[in-house]
């Protein structure tokens, strides 16, 4: 009977530690989460911004030296991200992809005029610095229009800018719920082994020496719950960088490394504040006060 008992307590002990391990897990993965969306925000903001395009086209009789050296003098302005000469024969084939007949053979002529799609860097990528650039394009002798979405350049920069704000708002608030769901599972872990903290104060136990175990399985916690974390994480970035290419990935060593020394730390810090915290609580209550 008493094997019995023991070996019951002991699964119950054991079954505590891994669903706090997992509860702890699962909030650092969150914080993980919250971590990755704020590094990747800014990086998905420079994806938009520099994917809008500023539409240059040429007039019929351009000769292509002409529009080349024009290339050659963007490109090295210091704003311009990339440039993509459009001639008329590569006109015509996308129309024709687009369509799904051969409308210069139908016309016996190819009406479309050679084109250039200019793109900026993300910094540059407004409506003031598009419009600069146009204005530059515009003085060009064959060019004969240069145009952008500037509706669409303004709606993209105030979403960019509310989806910022809203963004910092939510990981406020998603920081608060995760360090008060380690300290309310830690709490909960220790509340259950009160009983146990009172019998080694009754036997003269020390302080330090009752905080001692317990401030180690919380550092145990944390580093398990951490790995498994990170592990998880890695595994979103990987899939999302198969998605998502340029925007999400593992291509900025630093920043990736440092949000997962940050997960670990967290998840031990964290822990550790708790545990020792909720053991404090305890040894200082009256035995009558444990059973409230």
């Amino acid at each position: 009977m008493p094997n019995q008992t023991n070996r019951a307590a002991t699964r119950k002990i054991r079954s505590s530690y891994f669903t706090t391990t997992i509860s702890i897990t699962l909030v650092l993965f969150l914080l993980g989460m919250i971590g990755l969306l704020m590094l990747n925000a800014n990086r998905v903001s420079e994806y938009v911004k520099e994917n809008l395009s500023l539409t240059v086209t040429f007039a019929a009789d351009a000769r292509e030296a002409e529009i080349r050296q024009i290339e050659k003098q963007l490109l090295a302005t210091p704003q311009v991200k990339s440039v993509k000469y459009i001639d008329k024969e590569e006109a015509a084939r996308q129309m024709e992809e687009n369509l799904g007949e051969d409308f210069v053979a139908t016309l016996d002529m190819n009406p479309l005029l050679p084109t250039m799609e200019v793109k900026l860097f993300a910094e540059y990528a407004d409506e003031r610095g598009m419009e600069a650039i146009a204005q530059t394009v515009r003085d060009f002798k064959p060019v004969r229009e240069v145009y952008f979405e500037q509706d669409v350049v303004n709606l993209i920069h105030d979403n960019i800018r509310r989806i910022s704000l809203v963004l910092l708002c939510f990981s406020a608030v998603m920081l608060l719920v995760a360090i008060t769901l380690i300290n309310n599972t830690v709490r909960l872990m220790v509340y259950s082994k009160r009983f146990l903290i009172r019998t080694m104060q009754l036997v003269g136990a020390t302080r330090g020496f009752i905080r001692r175990p317990f401030l180690a399985q919380g550092v145990a916690q944390g580093l398990i719950g951490g790995l498994l974390a990170n592990a998880m994480l890695a595994g979103v970035i990987f899939l999302a960088a198969k998605e998502l290419p340029g925007v999400i990935g593992f291509n900025d060593v630093t920043s990736v490394a440092a949000l997962f020394v940050a997960v670990f730390a967290i998840g031990v810090l964290m822990t550790i504040a708790s545990t020792a915290s909720s053991v404090n609580k305890y040894l200082s209550l009256r035995t009558a006060d444990l059973y409230v």
